[in-house]
């Protein structure tokens, strides 16, 4: 074994990103929560899990040892039987080490600093892995405080162009969104959008009554690619206009994706995150799965789901989150499928649905390198978490072992959301998280399960 740096306490090894790109074999040196050298070993032996001196080695023989994940969009409160212990514990499992957490909960969105400090301690009873808080601006003068919510922790700020709920999720109009912009970017942090066309939907949900009310389809026709496309430019245009950097959220078309690479020719800061189902899913799935795959955007044509891929592993989608939506079963499982809460359980499966299908179209070359990107480095930065997402001397040792395995099956019983589904159900992913690692600390492995007590996990801020 090659020569251990000083004060080592933990040993990672496997096969690590390579500085001249791909992967190899090499180890992770962790000490203090930190990531002290990251060394390619070509001619390395497995050792075993053991110890070498006084420090813990973990030999993952030959799966990939990647950065932790930061899940871009998570919903840990829109439904009260969730909360972040469930929530963080299938982040654990999932090999998510960071969630960017959402700011819409059920009893009230996160706009002022009271309800930040109530939010912030949850963390501190609750979280298993580290937690960055969104905050929001409500209709009628809200951006006013966006400073004070930066100034106490919050690392960006998300509104929706949809009226999804007057209370909990309400709708920003055009008018209002310049002055949000404007003072989120005075505030130094990035706005995030929900970005649907209110008027189209509102109408086209207004003209469903009259239709079968038990049609699958029913929920896509809803919204159709103008509905996003139309949001999306909204958005851009006002970043163009006033210089703000802009995240959109969730976005499923390919054209939408050309859109944002037309405004980032232009120097708009503008970026955007597509999601597991998007990547995975296909709207003749809902026709099987029905309510349990109503989610906003809706699922598209196959042809769009390649159009996501081309955007993820050519670098045009730089962010690809969850969207967990923890709802229970019985909301989800209504006949009429416009009945049903839009959204699904994904932090658990977000690693594995994602990079195990990225191996099995892609193998492990450059197009996995991008893919990895989009769940670790890239989200990190997005938010300004510049100790996170990256195995590199200084950082948080936040990792993932990821393991090939064509047999491993995605299952209900082995999540940890309260949801106590998944649509992945029965899903073969082609890879699965082994062992997750944050800041050092072992939290979950395939052999222990979870082994962090709540309230280890912290919140992380713009540094």
């Amino acid at each position: 074994m090659d020569e251990m740096p000083a004060d080592v306490d933990l040993v990672v090894s496997g096969q690590v990103p390579l500085s001249g790109g791909g992967f190899g074999p090499g180890r992770v040196y962790i000490a203090d929560g930190r990531i002290t050298a990251v060394v390619e070993a070509a001619d390395r032996e497995d050792v075993g899990d053991g110890e070498i001196g006084s420090a813990r080695v973990i030999d993952a023989g030959a799966a990939f040892i990647l950065p932790g994940a930061v899940d871009a969009h998570v919903h840990s409160y829109s439904h009260a039987g969730e909360g972040l212990l469930a929530s963080t514990s299938a982040a654990a499992a999932g090999g998510v080490t960071t969630i960017v957490e959402m700011p819409f909960d059920a009893t009230g969105p996160i706009n002022s600093v009271d309800r930040l400090a109530a939010k912030q301690q949850r963390i501190a009873d609750e979280a298993v892995v580290d937690v960055a808080l969104l905050g929001t601006l409500e209709p009628g003068g809200g951006w006013r405080r966006a400073q004070d919510l930066v100034s106490h922790g919050v690392v960006g700020f998300k509104v929706s162009l949809f009226d999804t709920d007057p209370f909990r999720f309400p709708r920003i109009s055009d008018a209002e969104l310049l002055p949000v912009m404007r003072a989120v970017g005075e505030a130094g942090s990035t706005l995030c959008t929900h970005a649907e066309n209110n008027e189209i939907i509102k109408a086209l949900l207004a003209e469903q009554d009259g239709r079968d009310p038990n049609d699958p389809g029913a929920h896509a026709a809803t919204r159709p690619p103008v509905s996003e496309t139309l949001g999306a430019l909204t958005a851009m245009e006002i970043a163009a206009h006033q210089g703000n950097p802009l995240h959109l959220c969730h976005l499923s078309l390919g054209r939408s994706a050309a859109l944002v690479g037309w405004y980032r020719e232009q120097g708009v800061d503008v970026s955007f995150e597509t999601c597991p189902h998007y990547l995975i899913f296909t709207e003749r799935d809902v026709f099987a799965h029905r309510g349990r795959l109503k989610i906003n955007p809706p699922l598209r044509a196959a042809v769009e789901r390649e159009a996501m891929w081309d955007a993820v592993t050519g670098g045009l989608a730089t962010v690809i989150s969850s969207d967990h939506a923890p709802w229970p079963a019985q909301w989800k499982d209504h006949e009429r499928i416009l009945d049903n809460h839009s959204g699904v359980p994904g932090v658990q499966t977000l690693v594995a649905a994602t990079l195990g299908e990225c191996l099995r179209r892609y193998g492990a070359g450059k197009e996995f390198e991008t893919t990895v990107a989009a769940l670790t480095a890239n989200p990190a930065e997005r938010y300004g978490l510049t100790h996170k997402g990256t195995l590199a001397p200084g950082y948080d040792a936040d990792i993932m072992v990821l393991t090939p395995d064509p047999g491993f099956r995605i299952t209900a019983d082995g999540q940890y959301s309260n949801a106590g589904w998944t649509p992945y159900e029965g899903y073969a992913p082609g890879a699965r998280v082994s062992t997750t690692i944050s800041r050092g600390e072992v939290v979950w492995s395939a052999d222990a399960g979870l082994s962090a007590r709540p309230g280890r996990g912290a919140q992380v801020v713009r540094r």
